[in-house]
């Protein structure tokens, strides 16, 4: 056989193989969709997936269904969608507990070889608040006071390797050293900080506003590069430690190997959900943004957390097997 007969078939090969991908997307989807939430119902993750579901369903004319896996740290159904056919039927919603994990802890999967991103659905900053008596109003007071009693301050978090653990444990590059408390959820912490049998937290924006509004904590910043919408006269930590940057935030995955187009097509139905302008409202009300992006966007937003997390992990000597 010939060169150029075989270079032929390789070429017919590339066509078929691309044929067969567009098809595929021309029919996804021809049966019902599952988004996991590898959380309880009722939370931020749930809602979000919720209001996906709704409007893809009427999208795709197929039943869209939210399938809560919490437990195990998320670990738990994130390795259901791991080991999910990769087919574009069984997606992830993602937080930053995936990428922490990913950076610390020792996985039944490999978060970026077993999963396809999709894209970014949503952020939010987290909000550093302090209890009155606490002698700091900005995020320069709060480092001097630290570094004047090294291991004396006392911060709650929702959950070791949370992401308002990891948040606050960023600040040790800086010189900072305080006394972590963790909790069984973000409730039980305010609850503390709020009684000022802790300091300091990181929690949701939607969660502090009311108590910062009252007095009853101090809104010292947020932990995203920009101000927020919500509360645009709270300054970001990074204007005064540059480069800080926590983002909560939700995204999309998909099994590895699941078809390009399929990815795609998933990415450019959820952008088009998260910028209807009811959503973007009904979002930005409890303190969201929609957001968007492509799947290498998001791909490497993930790797880059992931180097983020597992840095900071070492740092401390986080063990979360």
């Amino acid at each position: 056989m010939s060169l150029r007969v075989c270079l032929c078939e390789a070429g017919v090969g590339v066509v078929t193989m691309t044929m067969a991908a567009t098809a595929h997307a021309q029919t996804y989807p021809q049966k019902p969709v599952r988004i996991v939430v590898p959380f309880t119902a009722g939370g931020a993750s749930d809602i979000i997936a919720r209001m996906l579901a709704a409007d893809l369903t009427e999208t795709f004319g197929l039943n869209v269904m939210v399938d809560n896996r919490g437990g195990a740290g998320t670990v738990l159904g994130t390795e259901i969608v791991a080991r999910a056919p990769a087919d574009g039927y069984t997606v992830l919603v993602n937080t930053p507990s995936f990428t922490i994990n990913g950076g610390v802890r020792k996985l039944p999967y490999d978060s970026m070889q077993d999963f396809a991103p999709v894209g970014l659905i949503a952020v939010t900053p987290l909000m550093l608040i302090t209890h009155p008596s606490l002698p700091v109003r900005s995020v320069k007071d709060l480092i001097a006071l630290a570094k004047s009693r090294p291991g004396q301050l006392i911060y709650a978090s929702s959950g070791q390797g949370s992401p308002t653990h990891m948040g606050m444990e960023l600040l040790r590059f800086s010189g900072v050293l305080m006394t972590h408390v963790p909790y069984k959820g973000a409730a039980p912490a305010l609850v503390d900080a709020v009684g000022g049998h802790v300091q300091l937290m990181q929690t949701s924006v939607i969660v502090a506003k009311p108590h910062t509004s009252t007095g009853r904590l101090r809104a010292i910043a947020v932990t995203t590069a920009r101000r927020t919408a919500a509360m645009p006269e709270v300054p970001t930590i990074a204007e005064t430690i540059p480069g800080y940057e926590v983002l909560n935030w939700w995204g999309l995955t998909a099994p590895a190997k699941t078809p390009l187009a399929v990815i795609e097509r998933l990415n450019s139905e959820v952008a088009k959900v998260m910028a209807k302008q009811a959503n973007r409202e009904r979002l930005r009300s409890e303190g969201v943004e929609a957001a968007s992006g492509t799947p290498g966007d998001f791909a490497a937003m993930l790797r880059a957390e992931i180097a983020k997390w597992g840095k900071v992990g070492k740092e401390i000597s986080l063990k979360l097997d």
